[in-house]
This record gives structure tokens, C-alpha cells and sequence, in this order.
């Protein structure tokens, strides 16, 4: 299983546990050492990931650091500061802004087991910036936080590529922070800095207020401009497709995987059902397997497109869940649910 896999499995774990925690130290063994746990590192060897590391601070002695992960050579390398989940975590940076001054780690992380907060010393050697160059939120991952979080695996840790990225995502960050605030309600500074270059006479603050719902107008709808711009590349891409000849080539592209695929849900639930009572219906992308032959029985359905594999299962919840799956092999992740829909069925 990749690690985005992985961690899009371990946010779902999230969702459905966030509303049992009730404590800071249910949140740290429940979400936050699993999470660790999920990067690679050992949670349980107090030489690797060590659980309330002392960090002297000026005339207070004995503070702890929550977890410190230690490098090769038994110096702190990551500051882990932890919270309550749902707890807000802004008012609690400068706790974590004073061990990082005192140890020789270049990366503090202070989190409430679903948001992580990363940060460093970007602008001042050895004093923890004021703001985390990263904000990772669990419970709406984003591709790119994804990506960003691999990079604090343990395999591909390499500290000075993280501080070289870091820069970048905290710049890039803020601006974005900025730009969507002034094209949202752009202050005297913004309005005066564009006149500059549309305005020949003076900018009075009477001209920068006339001109503020202007530029205002102007920015929405360039941007709505642009968005439907790539909308009508994309519905002119999507025409000039001969839908019959995507489909034959779906279908037969996919022929072997979804006789993989029944192979390999017939492996798995062979206890619970004979395998003649199962049957399949091939429908050009989307292959599904069912209880003889009938549609009010599926165990799962797979769907095939040109770029992404994904499978669908009933639920308890709602009609189905959708997972995409990087390769076939995948689906053996699902033994104990696909048994689970099979027994039900059968109940049924």
C-alpha cells in the first residue's frame, strides 16, 4: 500500500474516533503515536521516539517536550509538542517556541492529533519562527499536504531538502494568504499600488475609495474568466473523444485485471460462499460481482477508467464506500469487509 493510501486510511480511522477522545493522553495514543508510527518511526524505542524529553529553559528546570525523535546520534531532531484534540493550537507556540531554543532540533511540530503545525528557524538561526511553514489538517487532506508529509517518513527524511522546501511553502503560503485577502476586500495599500499604473492623477483616499469596488469586480471576474476558460478546454478535449472507441479500448485494456480482480475476491471469501453462487456483470468500466446474478446482491464493484482503479463496497452507513486502489493486490486490504457484505447478503 502507498503511503497516500495509507495516511487517506488512517484520516478515515480519524473521522471515526475523533468524537471518543476525550483527554490529552487518550489524543497521544489513539492519533498522535500511530500517526508517527505510520511515517516509519519506532513509537516504542525510547532511543528513536522518546516520550517526555527534558529541555531545561532558562531559570525553569525540568520542562518536558511531549516526544522528541532522535537522530542516528541520540541528538533531538524533530520537537513533537501535543494537545487535547480540538484544542486551538495558537495560543500554544510559544511553549514550544522556548525548547526549540534550547536543543539542537531544527524541525518543532505542535499538534492536536489531527492538525500538525510545522515549524523552524527560517528567519532567525536557533529561534523557532513565529509562524509554522506548514499546517497540515488530517481530516481534509489535501495532494499537496500529502506529498509534503512523505517527506517526514522515515525513509525519505533528509533535513536539508525539508528546509529548502520549507522556505518556499511558508512564502508561498503567506502569499496566498495575502492575495486571497486583498481580492477579497482589498485594503488602501493594494487599491494605491494598482493605481499607480492605471491612474494619472492623484490618489487621494476619495480616489481609492471610489476605486476599491472597481478593482473589487475586476478581480472576480478575471477570475471568473479564467475558470471558464479551462472549462471550455476542458468540454472541447472531452468532444473531440469518439465515445465508442474509448469504451472498446476500456474494455479490452481491462479484460486480464478484472479477471485478476474475481480471482482474487474469490480467494478472499471462499469461506463464507461457494464460489458457484458467484457471478459478475460486466458493464464497459465497471466490473461487479454479485450473489447469483442478482443486482440487489453485489459484493463489490470495480471501476476501471483510463487512469485510476477504484472499488466499491456496501455499507452500513450508506449505499456504498468508494476506495481507489493503486493496483489489484489491494484488494486483499478488504478481506474482512467483502466477508463481512457476503454474510449479510446471505442473511438477506
Amino acid at each position: 500500500m502507498s503511503f497516500a493510501d495509507e495516511i487517506m486510511k488512517f484520516s478515515n480511522h480519524l473521522k471515526n474516533i475523533k468524537t471518543k477522545i476525550k483527554t490529552e493522553e487518550a489524543t497521544k495514543t489513539a492519533m498522535i503515536m500511530p500517526f508517527f508510527q505510520l511515517l516509519g518511526y519506532d513509537v516504542f524505542n525510547p532511543t528513536e521516539f522518546v516520550p517526555e524529553y527534558t529541555a531545561d529553559v532558562g531559570i525553569k528546570k525540568g520542562e518536558r517536550v511531549d516526544y522528541v525523535i532522535m537522530d542516528k546520534k541520540q541528538n533531538p531532531l524533530i520537537l513533537i509538542e501535543a494537545k487535547n484534540y480540538g484544542e486551538n493550537l495558537d495560543k500554544h507556540g510559544a511553549q514550544l517556541f522556548r525548547y526549540f531554543a534550547v536543543t539542537s532540533a531544527k524541525i518543532g511540530i505542535l499538534t492536536n492529533g489531527t492538525v500538525y503545525q510545522f515549524y523552524s528557524d527560517l528567519e532567525m538561526q536557533n529561534k523557532m519562527d513565529g509562524k509554522p511553514f506548514l499546517i497540515v489538517n488530517l481530516l481534509n487532506l489535501k495532494e499537496n499536504h500529502i506529498k509534503e508529509l512523505e517527506r517526514f517518513t522515515k525513509t525519505m527524511f533528509d533535513m536539508n531538502a525539508i528546509l529548502s522546501k520549507a522556505a518556499e511553502l511558508k512564502y508561498s503560503s503567506q502569499i496566498k494568504q495575502y492575495f486571497l485577502k486583498e481580492f477579497t476586500e482589498p485594503d488602501n495599500e493594494f487599491v494605491s499600488h494598482i493605481l499607480l499604473n492605471i491612474y494619472q492623477g492623484r490618489r487621494t483616499q476619495r480616489v481609492i475609495d471610489d476605486f476599491k469596488p472597481i478593482i473589487k469586480k475586476a478581480i472576480q471576474q478575471l477570475i471568473n474568466e479564467k475558470i471558464g476558460e479551462k472549462l471550455q478546454n476542458v468540454l472541447k478535449n472531452e468532444e473531440q473523444i469518439v465515445p465508442t472507441k474509448k469504451v472498446q479500448s476500456i474494455k479490452i485494456k481491462f479484460s486480464k485485471e478484472k479477471k485478476e480482480s474475481l480471482m482474487i475476491i474469490k480467494e478472499l471469501i471462499k469461506d463464507c460462499i461457494e464460489e458457484k453462487r458467484i457471478s459478475t456483470k460486466d458493464n464497459e468500466s465497471i466490473f461487479e460481482i454479485d450473489i447469483e446474478n442478482n443486482s440487489q446482491k453485489w459484493i463489490c464493484k470495480i471501476n476501471f477508467d483510463e487512469s485510476s482503479i477504484y472499488i466499491n463496497l456496501p455499507t452500513k452507513e450508506k449505499e456504498y464506500m468508494k476506495r481507489k486502489i493503486r493496483e489489484l493486490s489491494d484488494i486483499y486490504f478488504y478481506k474482512n469487509h467483502l466477508c463481512e457484505v457476503v454474510n449479510k447478503l446471505k442473511r438477506g
